[in-house]
């Protein structure tokens, strides 16, 4: 039997994509058939339970109750992407809208637009799905209902409660009629007020609706709060320590998945979270660190490097909290140390960017190290701006110098004099710096810029 070729074998996988395309296709169509007979046969049913809804919908149809329950299961799901509901996806759109400038900017603008006119559209259709409510959607849009107060809205059952529901609804649009091109007096504040009433009982009713969301939530803080101030902790120490009520309605592998949406750091089943005080004041924090535990310094090629060290499972597990939290760097995990004892675990900064942006953050809070971040100021700034000035490469010479100096002082053991470093001379060295010198020279040239704009 011939084997076949790449060609064939290119073929034959194009047509399994195609099938499976067709076969999707399909599901979707038959799942859209399915919600709108569904949707025709409750359209005009009087108003009932879910219970004899059910029942009713199972005898016309000849089927089992379980199907028939699952088939007109009406209840809606939040519409998240990645573990966020639209509103946080929104914001966090929002909050990188600002790192934008120009085109970029206006296309991020659209994006949100578009977001918001498909999420209203999305909140249209979700009322639309709820049979009993959807001949009231004008008036439940007037309720300005969040998404999840859609959802809950649609997990209701109880006739009775349904009942409570539509009476506030039709009083909020009675009033709403009534106080129509009325001109504003006594009775219109008073019609106002009943209006605000309605309202009122409407959202209460749909707060009463148990919901898991909430459920989630407390869970989910109560994960935060046990990785926070435990690190190091277990999915099962953490299923543990929850309450009682929230114990009975999660597990310990229910715990690692909520964990993950949480954006915790699993290292081997242990579970690792920076406390919200760092967050506040993360350039702090990494300052402190970096003064500690970390180093700055340039190499003989005049390239700048900032980094930070941490051994073992809970360095590994703070690096990679940092790495997240500070959004630049590299991480290097897992390195063998020279003693072979615990693995060394690094993030370190080596583009001018980076390192310009985290030492410009840092620099406030440094205690030790602020001499180290100045040099890779001025170095950064020279190469960015001025390496072609004639001064640059000798200064670049100067600073490699400074930076051996600070790092290496404390030594006395160490030979300055094999880097030709006068320790004599190294106030002058400082007393150099070219940063006065390189802000003349852009004052100079943005006021050259102006001058032939101007002309």
């Amino acid at each position: 039997m011939a084997t076949p070729n790449s060609e064939q074998l290119q073929a034959l996988t194009d047509k399994v994509k195609e099938v499976e395309e067709l076969t999707a296709e399909q599901r979707q169509l038959e799942q859209e058939m399915e919600l709108e007979a569904k949707m025709l046969w409750l359209d005009g049913r009087p108003l009932s339970s879910h219970n004899d809804l059910v029942k009713e919908f199972a005898e016309d149809f000849n089927m089992s109750y379980t199907k028939a329950d699952r088939i007109l299961d009406l209840s809606l799901k939040e519409y998240t992407i990645e573990s966020k509901n639209i509103p946080d996806l929104v914001k966090d759109m929002r909050m990188f809208r600002r790192t934008l400038k120009g085109e970029k900017r206006l296309d991020m603008s659209k994006s949100i637009d578009n977001l918001i006119d498909a999420y209203a559209d999305h909140l249209d259709k979700s009322i639309d799905k709820i049979y009993w409510a959807s001949p009231y959607k004008s008036i439940i849009k007037d309720m300005t209902c969040s998404e999840s107060q859609i959802i809950k809205l649609s997990k209701i059952q109880d006739i009775d409660t349904k009942r409570q529901v539509i009476d506030s609804l039709c009083k909020y649009w009675e009033n709403k009629l009534e106080i129509k091109d009325m001109p504003l007096n006594k009775q219109y504040i008073s019609i106002s007020k009943e209006m605000t009433t309605a309202k009122k009982d409407f959202k209460r009713i749909i707060k009463s609706q148990s919901s898991t969301k909430g459920i989630k939530k407390r869970i989910k803080e109560n994960i935060l709060k046990s990785v926070c101030n435990s690190p190091g902790i277990s999915s099962r120490e953490i299923h543990e320590a929850l309450p009682d009520n929230l114990k009975k309605m999660s597990s310990p592998q229910i715990i690692s998945k909520l964990a993950i949406s949480q954006n915790i750091t699993n290292v081997d089943g242990a579970y690792y979270k920076i406390n919200d005080d760092i967050k506040k004041n993360v350039w702090a924090y990494t300052a402190a660190f970096i003064d500690s535990d970390g180093y700055i310094t340039m190499d003989r090629n005049n390239n700048p490097r900032v980094g930070l060290v941490a051994t073992g499972d809970r360095g590994k597990a703070f690096m990679l909290e940092l790495h997240k939290c500070l959004g630049m760097g590299r991480l290097h995990l897992d390195q063998k140390s020279p003693q072979d004892t615990r693995p060394v675990n690094r993030l370190n900064f080596y583009s001018q960017k980076d390192v310009h942006d985290l030492l410009t953050k840092c620099r406030p809070h440094f205690r030790m190290k602020g001499p180290n971040a100045d040099i890779l100021l001025e170095l950064v700034r020279i190469k960015k701006g001025f390496k072609k000035q004639p001064w640059a490469k000798g200064r670049m010479g100067e600073l490699f110098k400074l930076m051996k100096y600070h790092n290496h002082r404390d030594n006395v053991n160490f030979d300055f004099s094999a880097f030709d470093i006068d320790l004599d001379s190294i106030s002058k060295l400082e007393e150099n710096s070219k940063m006065s010198w390189m802000d003349k020279l852009e004052r100079d040239d943005a006021s050259n810029l102006i001058g032939v704009n101007s002309t």
